[in-house]
């Protein structure tokens, strides 16, 4: 999940994030913290309502069942982080320069985010699903606000015309599987290597891409 331009524009656009009602704010304040101490199988929905201070119907009416209780916290976990990833990288002067700061970007606060790595190693397989089979709006919100920055980029004339939608994609999709696979033979703890990495094969993807004809 890259930034390829530099105008920021409000992350996932395209993609709708959970309500952000205060009521709604507070539960899923709850959620992530109840998540973080607990991991997701030793939580439950009381657990989350006693931390939030509201009643487990009133979370109930929110998030009809945990499991949508947990996208809704993945989702706005994403949200937060692409507007931290568009600060990052939007004062960066060339697409290739910005491409290669939000793809170590990403890896670093993947590894440093408490509830991804506490999930990642202690409940990969509750985990996964969300991530994986039903990770289909939180790669939409990931891949619409690359494609956007992409056409900023285009528009500018930085880069030529092609289908920023695919090659956006493509892009959270290989970044997506360093981090839910970070065994690899590139040193992905070592800052250096990855952008080494990300200029020679990352950010070609979108600075080399072939023009539309």
């Amino acid at each position: 999940m890259t930034a390829g331009a530099t105008t920021a524009r409000s992350p996932g656009s395209e993609a709708t994030a959970p309500s952000a009602d205060q009521t709604s704010a507070r539960i899923l304040d709850a959620a992530l913290e109840q998540f973080e101490l607990l991991g997701l199988r030793r939580s439950t929905i009381d657990d989350v309502a006693r931390r939030a201070g509201v009643s487990r119907i009133t979370v109930y009416r929110r998030f009809a069942r945990k499991d949508r209780l947990v996208e809704a916290v993945i989702m706005r976990e994403l949200e937060r982080f692409l507007a931290e990833l568009d600060t990052a990288v939007m004062v960066l002067g060339s697409v290739e320069e910005r491409m290669i700061e939000g793809f170590v970007v990403t890896l670093r606060s993947a590894r440093h985010h408490l509830l991804l790595g506490r999930l990642l190693r202690a409940e990969p397989e509750l985990l996964l699903p969300h991530l994986t089979q039903r990770a289909g709006v939180a790669l939409a919100m990931a891949s619409a606000f690359l494609a956007e920055r992409i056409r900023d980029a285009q528009d500018l004339g930085d880069i030529p015309a092609f289908d920023a939608q695919q090659v956006a994609e493509l892009v959270v999709r290989l970044t997506l599987s360093f981090i839910l696979t970070p065994d690899s033979s590139i040193a992905l703890e070592d800052e250096l290597a990855m952008r080494a990495f990300a200029r020679r094969y990352v950010a070609p993807l979108v600075t080399r891409a072939e023009p539309n004809r």
